[in-house]
């Protein structure tokens, strides 16, 4: 399935722009998350705000949002207050200097977008990613969406795409020196072992693929059991249209169906699922006269 840029944008850097198109470089979808039931009748729960000093829920329409700037004292404000202190949306991100990119430290890396180039903007797309390559350097600039102002960082990725990396402010990432990390002594021969294993298990390159998430793979596998076996929950409407109907089966199933594991995994997954017996999708039936290779072959 294609990719969707989700919006349009302009890069600048002194007289040039760069009209390209955003897309998300990651997926929060493929999380998995749980909704919370009642114990009794398996129905979905209703989140609920509570006064704490009258006790009574408070609907939505009788909320103010409020600034505590001392103990159990608030400031509010009223939303319009509040979309006035919002950064208005530029479209654009203004590039105001080129540091080189080792010079950053990835702790500062938040959400990153991959960028292409919109209409009339293939040549100069190009020229920046070439440029920055060779350099050695990333483009450092603001943007403003969502009524924020956002650092980010543009850097080449692969042969000839741009990666636009939001960053965090300084405000927002704590400094190492804040821990407290004992000086210690390291010997030399211990110094010369451990660069040996660091040796034996070196790569040129990182891999992604070769990293699966073992703990989402029990979740997924679990979840099937439970589908297969017919542990689910279902209820009907509320009277009075308020509700919402949840049908967990074709929800469960959905979340499945995205899943699309490269070869790499697949072979991971079928080495678990041969080490542990109990999470063992049934095989199909051998022959009689198959040897265990053959087996083996008609389990794959």
């Amino acid at each position: 399935m294609a990719a969707r840029s989700i919006a349009s944008l302009t890069v600048s850097f002194g007289l040039v722009s760069i009209p390209v198109k955003l897309y998300s470089a990651t997926e929060s979808s493929k999380a998995i998350s749980f909704n919370l039931l009642h114990k009794a009748c398996g129905s979905r729960l209703k989140q609920q705000y509570f006064c704490v000093k009258e006790e009574v829920p408070v609907p939505r329409e009788d909320m103010v949002k409020g600034y505590e700037f001392a103990k159990d004292q608030y400031v509010t404000f009223t939303p319009e207050e509040l979309k006035a202190l919002e950064e208005a949306g530029t479209h654009s991100a203004d590039i105001t200097e080129f540091v080189p990119i080792e010079s950053i430290d990835p702790v500062f890396f938040d959400k990153a977008y991959y960028l292409a180039p919109d209409k009339g903007g293939a040549k100069p797309y190009a020229l920046l990613a070439k440029a920055l390559r060779e350099s050695g350097r990333c483009a450092l600039g603001r943007w403003a969406a969502r009524g924020k102002q956002y650092i980010v960082m543009i850097r080449p990725v692969d042969d000839d795409g741009l990666v636009m990396q939001q960053l965090l402010y300084a405000a927002e990432v704590r400094s190492i020196r804040d821990i407290d990390i004992p000086k210690t002594d390291v010997k030399d021969a211990e110094l010369k072992l451990a660069q040996q294993l660091i040796s034996q298990l070196a790569s040129e390159t990182f891999d992604p693929a070769g990293y699966t998430d073992e703990v989402r793979a029990r979740i997924e596998a679990a979840v099937q059991k439970k589908v297969e076996g017919q542990e689910i929950t279902m209820t009907e409407a509320p009277e009075g249209g308020g509700g919402q109907v949840i049908d967990l089966m074709e929800a469960l199933r959905a979340s499945l169906d995205k899943k699309a594991a490269t070869p790499s995994k697949a072979k991971q997954a079928e080495a678990r699922t041969e080490a542990r017996p109990e999470t063992r999708k049934p095989a199909k039936r051998a022959q009689p006269q198959a040897e265990p290779a053959t087996r083996k072959a008609a389990k794959k």
